[in-house]
């Protein structure tokens, strides 16, 4: 299970404008902002940034001042290899050391989407036993069963990470993990997918010229 909410994009129309500096022709720049706010690349502003991100990452800098902050919901074992791309990321967690014995440990806590009947009802009893550690820690107070509540946590127990990110780091993320086993990578691509212009920037390069 991958959720993702509040989602925001910033910086394109200065990354745009950057991306004229090189050539002198900001008088060609074309884009604008319509009447929601929201900033619209111009005919000639995205002739020029596709061929940019056609002509490889050193040519396509620009897009690495396209900023995206959004909340991530996903479980350990995705955010262990989330982890890998630490160039130009970055991401606050919730606290599983300060807040894991703080509420009942339920199902609903965990990425469960694709067990098995099976599977789930021994997970259940796993996790009825892991509340029971839980409150003899509340009850005690003794570090013994927080250190065993920690040490049994499943790597499907989800965590909320508000990250933030740029376009460079969501087009190698994207070739390198749209077709992924994992669930997780393949709704994390679709999310980028959805993104303003990510199809002319992130996803396909493009035979336009500058």
């Amino acid at each position: 299970m991958l959720k993702t909410d509040r989602t925001c994009v910033m910086n394109m129309e200065n990354a745009i404008r950057g991306a004229r500096n090189p050539m002198n022709s900001w008088a060609k720049s074309d884009s604008y902002f319509d009447e929601n706010g929201r900033f619209v690349l111009g005919e000639n502003d995205l002739k020029l940034a596709r061929g940019l991100c056609a002509a490889g990452s050193d040519e396509r800098k620009f897009i690495r001042q396209i900023f995206v902050s959004v909340d991530i919901t996903a479980p350990l074992y995705w955010w262990k290899e989330f982890d890998t791309y630490k160039v130009g990321t970055v991401s606050n967690s919730t606290s599983t050391m300060h807040k894991l014995h703080a509420k009942p440990i339920e199902v609903s806590d965990f990425s469960t989407d694709r067990m098995t009947a099976e599977s789930l009802e021994k997970f259940r009893a796993y996790l009825s036993y892991l509340e029971q550690v839980r409150l003899r820690f509340l009850e005690t107070g003794d570090k013994l069963w927080w250190d065993d509540l920690i040490q049994l946590l499943p790597s499907s127990y989800n965590q909320l990470r508000t990250v933030t990110m740029n376009y460079e780091n969501l087009t190698n993320m994207h070739s390198a993990r749209k077709h992924h086993k994992l669930a997780e990578w393949r709704a994390f691509c679709r999310w980028i997918e959805t993104l303003p212009y990510a199809n002319e920037l992130i996803i396909k390069d493009a035979p336009d010229k500058k």
